[in-house]
């Protein structure tokens, strides 16, 4: 995957947006910020203001950046699906505007079930993610990199065939949770545990019957 400067340079700066958003309402906001959510919504850790609007967007940048050139790097990347490098590229950006939102929006005083907020920002992610997940060829860095899917191609085409449909499945869920409000954390854990565990398991039988 060559690395793409100018959408870099853009998606960074979308990433530290959130600064001067925090700046913006700088008055406005508690000298203590949360940052994290129980089960039922109640924020239950606390960060300076300092740190909230200015460390969550640099250590999201000091990721991005990680994941990108990482990336970049493996040579089994080069024939990248281009709708997939830029699923990659904006992923970290939508995730900082994302809980930036929400971070702020608490703190001000928002009534706003974080709960339900992150379902649906998952839910979106695993539909997308879903529908270019059975397009990755054999990678080092994106995927699900088990030592029976990069020692066989086969073996990793079938496995993220049923993981895309899987995270599509998965997060179509966690919309629909969203809207009906009825368990949302727990719905959320399921859905993930289903959805990480069921492919590898998949990945290791097929192996087992190669053999």
């Amino acid at each position: 995957m060559k690395m793409n400067k100018k959408l870099l340079l853009l998606t960074s700066i979308v990433i530290l947006f959130p600064i001067l958003w925090g700046v913006t309402i700088w008055s406005q906001l508690p000298n203590q910020i949360p940052i994290h959510f129980n089960l039922v919504g109640q924020a239950n850790n606390f960060q300076s203001k300092p740190l909230a609007v200015f460390g969550l967007p640099l250590f999201l940048l000091l990721v991005h950046l990680f994941v990108i050139f990482v990336t970049a790097r493996d040579p089994k990347n080069r024939t990248m699906n281009e709708k997939m490098v830029k699923v990659i590229y904006w992923l970290t950006p939508i995730v900082s505007l994302s809980v930036s939102y929400l971070i702020y929006s608490k703190a001000l005083g928002s009534t706003t079930n974080p709960s339900i907020f992150v379902s649906t920002l998952l839910g979106l992610i695993f539909v997308m993610m879903g529908n270019y997940m059975p397009k990755l060829k054999v990678n080092h860095t994106i995927g699900i990199r088990l030592p029976w899917t990069l020692n066989s191609e086969e073996n990793w085409y079938k496995t993220h065939r049923l993981a895309g449909k899987l995270w599509v499945i998965g997060g179509l869920i966690l919309l629909l949770e969203a809207g009906l409000q009825f368990a949302a954390p727990y719905v959320m854990g399921i859905v993930i545990l289903a959805i990480v565990l069921i492919p590898i398991l998949y990945s290791y039988q097929l192996s087992q019957k190669n053999r």
